[in-house]
């Protein structure tokens, strides 16, 4: 099977579990949002993934093949993250030099087309570039090698609006071109909603959901009206929170809808991503599948 598998992992940290027990797949040719709160367990699942930290207990596959002190795999696989791994007085021309050493995928020219897009002055030193532009170099190092999987974690911290527009530009370009499979893990929901297919949501180190967006959006709403009649309408249904004000009452549903009574004032609205991630989260509820 070509993805990613992670599974029965568990890492902890003296007392803090920060995986129990995951299992998980990422398939071949997805783009998918890894959606969690911090601390939820996201840094964690990456880092083993990438194997810079090894799990405690299970274990991951890549296409198949075990990972952990696996060689083989590293031309697999690659993790753009926060964490700065790189030599911070080599300029970035000589960063991709020695990219296209480690990596033989690493397409020089792309990586400097895309440099000239976003303004990155390739012979400044790493150190002299802003926060920004560091996350810009390290966003065209991960565009432009031609792996099967490629992770970003928290991609466009200190971005401004018009640098991140290019960037998920230039992911869906690359992700048209050759398929591979793209990994977010982002706080941006609301901006990776329409880029992203599929949504695994990991809360205290347990996965809660890993379904496509659409089938997603599609049942999750809210009900709204005089509280009896949403407690009524709600009855036998997967409700996971509800907001009250004097008489009125909100809640959020996970499921099928269906229509309201005839001559009833409930209303039903639609939730975004982001509205569905908070709920979710908040109470560690499992969508239905």
């Amino acid at each position: 099977m070509n993805a990613i598998e992670i599974k029965n992992v568990s890492k902890k940290y003296k007392n803090v579990v920060a995986l129990d027990k995951i299992s998980v797949s990422f398939e071949f040719g997805k783009i998918y949002g890894l959606l969690g709160r911090n601390g939820a367990g996201k840094s964690t699942l990456i880092n083993i993934i990438a194997n810079r930290i090894f799990a405690d207990e299970g274990q991951v596959f890549i296409d198949g093949y075990q990972s952990k002190e696996n060689m083989d795999i590293q031309e697999k696989i690659f993790c753009m993250s926060e964490t700065d791994l790189y030599d911070r007085d080599l300029k970035i021309r000589d960063h991709f030099k020695w990219t296209s050493r480690f990596y033989n995928s690493f397409d020089t020219d792309k990586a400097l087309e895309y440099s000239e897009k976003f303004g990155l002055d390739i012979d400044k030193r790493f150190r002299a570039l802003s926060k920004g532009y560091q996350s810009i170099f390290k966003l065209i190092v991960a565009l432009c090698l031609d792996v099967p999987y490629v992770i970003f974690d928290e991609p466009v911290l200190g971005l401004d609006a018009n640098h991140r527009e290019m960037f998920y530009d230039l992911l869906l370009k690359e992700f048209e071109e050759g398929r591979r499979t793209f990994i977010i893990a982002t706080h941006l929901i609301e901006e990776v909603a329409n880029i992203i297919e599929e949504v695994v949501v990991i809360n205290k180190g347990r996965i809660l959901l890993r379904e496509s967006v659409e089938d997603l959006l599609e049942k999750g709403y809210s009900v709204s009206g005089l509280a009896g009649e949403v407690e009524k309408y709600c009855e036998g249904k997967n409700v996971i929170d509800t907001d009250e004000l004097g008489g009125l009452k909100i809640a959020y549903v996970l499921g099928e809808k269906t229509p309201v009574p005839q001559g009833s004032n409930l209303q039903i609205s639609a939730m975004n991503l982001q509205k569905l991630f908070v709920k979710i989260t908040e109470k560690g509820v499992e969508s239905d599948e």
